[in-house]
Parts: structure tokens; C-alpha cells; sequence
């Protein structure tokens, strides 16, 4: 059976200022989503399936689904902020509760092996194959993955970024993910900030773009897991259920492990709407290069 790609673009954005999800970057108005989407259907993948909002889903399926008809198979999922809780939502609540709930809402769309991204990240060729392999051959009920990308590979040049640094152990699984934020370039070094102090981190460390490969029965423990989450946090308005809260429950029970799979893929995206012609620049250099045809869906 073919792995299922889930796309996480129900994000409000709030940083970028608009709906980049949906932007057009290529030279006929192609997103970030279709260079992945593109990546994952050459490396074998079969379905893909879209979190989005119910506000924007008339647009955004108009958007999609003529252009990938008959080339993979489309679902759609909508992340609304009552789904799973069985309970009043606070009205103070302005967003979804994260990425956690967003993959639980996928909860009966998804029946096989399946690889989570975000929508506004661009991750490469390489990652999607390296993602289709290890979801056709070695995922279980027991055994995870997470596409590891080297820092170097992953920062802005229009502000400081937050990363999650993976510490792995020597069988090359996941022990932790260190969040550092406000990680910035400065001359030939990478720093970050905490307590006012610049620390060093290696160019060469290993960091979570969000890109995970998951076995279908990942849904089960995460709703008990987001039901746990609700009864402790579920009266915040800012509190958010987030993929590494689920990650780290399952790591830390027995015979259970999460492979970081690294990727020589460069990573680009758009944190800040300066990073937008930054953005346009990568993808022409790629279509240059002949890694992509220059219309996409043809």
C-alpha cells in the first residue's frame, strides 16, 4: 500500500501576514505545496491529504484539485477548534489547538503509513524519497521517523527562527527535541538567545522542519493524549497540542523508537514576508537547474 502525505495548512499565519499556504512562488502561480506534493509523487507516494479551515476551503479546493486530478489521489480534513473535544470551546479561543490536533483530525481519512509537512516548507526531493522508503519498508507500530535537516540549511536572513534541535542516541533515534529560539547567523556562526546570552550551536546539527513519517495507529494514543491535554490545559486560550508532545510519549515507552533519518535537502520557507523573494529566487535556481519543469502539472 502507498504512503499517504498529510499537509498541515490550516495555520492562520499570523507572523507572515497572509495566507502564504497559498501563495504562488513558481512561474505559473505554483505554491511551495506543489513542488512537494510534486516530490512525493515521484517518490511513490499515493494519496495526499489536506488540513485546511473551513473558511478557506471554497479557494483553496479550487486552487488544488483540478490541477492534481487523476495524478494522486486528494482528501480534505477540516481542523475545526471543536473537533475531538467534546466540550465547549472557550470563546476567548481565536485558533486550532496545534499540529497535534491537526494530524488527529485526519484520524478517519488515514489507514496507512503516512508522512506529515507543512504546507509553507519547502523540503526536497531527497527527504520525500528517504520519507516514501522508510514508510514502505521499516515503519510499524513501534518504529517512527523524522526527516533531521542540517541547521545551516534551515535559517532566514530576515530574522531570528525557532528550531527544535533533535539529540539522538548512537542506533541514530531520537532521545529529545531541544526548542532553541531566536537562532540567527552571525558572521561565519549560528547563535541563539537565552538569558540574554548568545550561545553557539553547530551548523551541522540536526533540526525538526516538521516532517514525520508515522504508522496509522499513531491516532489512537493521540487522542488520549489530546484528551489528557484538554483536561489540563483545554481552559487556555493560547495552549497549543503540539506533534513533539506527542512524539516524546511515545519514545519514552518501551521498545518504541523514532529514527532520524537525515537529508542533504536544502530547506527554504517564508517565516517573514521578506523571505518571499528569497523564496522565488530558490525555485527559479531549481527550475534552472532542471530539477523541476518549468510548468509544473503541464
Amino acid at each position: 500500500m502507498k504512503p499517504t502525505l498529510l499537509i498541515l495548512a490550516a495555520g492562520m499565519a499570523s507572523r507572515y501576514g497572509s495566507m502564504k499556504q497559498t501563495e504562488g512562488f513558481g512561474p505559473f502561480g505554483e505554491t511551495i505545496m506543489d513542488y512537494s506534493i510534486y516530490d512525493a509523487i515521484k517518490a511513490g507516494f499515493g494519496k495526499v491529504v489536506f488540513i485546511i479551515r473551513k473558511d478557506f476551503a471554497e479557494n483553496f479546493k479550487a486552487n488544488f484539485v483540478p490541477k492534481l486530478e487523476g495524478k494522486i489521489e486528494i482528501d480534505f480534513v477540516y481542523q475545526e477548534m471543536d473537533a475531538y473535544v467534546n466540550a465547549p470551546v472557550d470563546p476567548e479561543r481565536k485558533k486550532p489547538w496545534g499540529t497535534g490536533h491537526a494530524i488527529l483530525c485526519a484520524k478517519d481519512i488515514i489507514r496507512e503509513p503516512f508522512a506529515v509537512i507543512n504546507a509553507d516548507d519547502y523540503y526536497g526531493a531527497d527527504a520525500f524519497q528517504k520519507a516514501s522508503s522508510f514508510l514502505l519498508h521499516s515503519c510499524n507500530e513501534k518504529t517512527y521517523a523524522i526527516i533531521g535537516y542540517e541547521l545551516g540549511k534551515t535559517l532566514s536572513d530576515h530574522g531570528t527562527v525557532s528550531r527544535g534541535v533533535c539529540e539522538v542516541d548512537d542506533t541514530q533515534s531520537l532521545v529529545s527535541i531541544i526548542e532553541r529560539t531566536k537562532i540567527y547567523k552571525k558572521e561565519d556562526s549560528i547563535l541563539y538567545m537565552e538569558n540574554d546570552k548568545e550561545h553557539h550551536l553547530p551548523g551541522g546539527s540536526s533540526v525538526s522542519m516538521n516532517f514525520w513519517c508515522f504508522h496509522q495507529s499513531i491516532f489512537e494514543s493521540t487522542e488520549r493524549l489530546f484528551t489528557a491535554f484538554l483536561q489540563v490545559k483545554g481552559m487556555t486560550p493560547g495552549s497549543e497540542f503540539f506533534i513533539p508532545i506527542i512524539a516524546d510519549r511515545f519514545i519514552q515507552e518501551k521498545e518504541n523508537s523514532i529514527k532520524v533519518i537525515p537529508t542533504t535537502s536544502q530547506w527554504f520557507g517564508v517565516t517573514y514576508k521578506e523571505d518571499a523573494a528569497g523564496v522565488k529566487q530558490n525555485i527559479d535556481n531549481l527550475l534552472k537547474a532542471g530539477v523541476y519543469p518549468v510548468s509544473l502539472w503541464g
